[in-house]
């Protein structure tokens, strides 16, 4: 099955504006002093710099970088058709032609690498991740929860209570120390005017601090 070929004149219209611009940056290229294949590069590349800038602005959006490039090359362009329509006398170049002419394959480099190379709006805004989704949480009838005092309560209930502890039995003091405490007791009555306490009882004895007491207390 054959497709038949419809002419555009937008289509059209585009090729026989292209040639001629085409035309002129090699006519001005020429007559600034680039000659043979030299001559054919500089309108391929004033288009593709063109291209290239109108690109980066339809897919990322306007930015100053690709405005700035966009309007260089516009100008390249614009410029060349306008100097070959007889505004310039082409048979003696002015000096500033032959040196933009001369200087534009670094300045086209230029702007095409950075085209090419600088970060796209997608590289500098990747999105916003989006949040892990929070575990599930169980869902507990009211009469399944378990009572916060009905364990305690219940150990409470199980657990024996002990046995009250007997009081420890007052120590056994024999009678010679009975004896031997009563003289240092009377002795320290002599010299201070008071009675001898169960501390300084103990400290004189040499004994613990139960067995003085014990004693002490058979001192009164």
């Amino acid at each position: 099955m054959t497709r038949s070929i419809r002419p555009d004149a937008v289509l059209v219209q585009a090729v026989i504006a292209g040639a001629l611009s085409f035309a002129h940056l090699h006519d001005l290229a020429a007559a600034a002093g680039q000659t043979g294949w030299k001559a054919w590069a500089y309108p391929i590349s004033v288009d593709l710099l063109l291209v290239a800038a109108w690109r980066r602005l339809r897919s990322d959006g306007p930015s100053r970088l690709a405005w700035c490039w966009f309007l260089i090359a516009l100008v390249a362009s614009l410029g060349a058709n306008v100097a070959t329509a007889g505004f310039l006398d082409l048979q003696h170049p002015p000096a500033w032609l032959r040196f933009g002419v001369a200087g534009w394959p670094a300045l086209a480099f230029l702007g095409g690498t950075l085209l090419a190379h600088s970060p796209t709006a997608t590289d500098r805004d990747p999105g916003t991740p989006v949040p892990a989704a929070p575990d599930p949480v169980p869902d507990i009838e009211p009469d399944s929860a378990p009572e916060p005092h009905a364990a305690p309560l219940a150990a409470a209930e199980d657990t024996p209570a002990l046995p009250a502890a007997d009081p420890e039995p007052a120590p056994q003091v024999p009678a010679a120390l009975v004896a031997h405490a009563r003289k240092v007791a009377d002795d320290h009555q002599t010299r201070t005017g008071s009675r001898i306490d169960s501390d300084t009882l103990r400290a004189r004895l040499g004994v613990p601090a139960p067995m003085a007491d014990a004693i002490a207390a058979q001192l009164t």
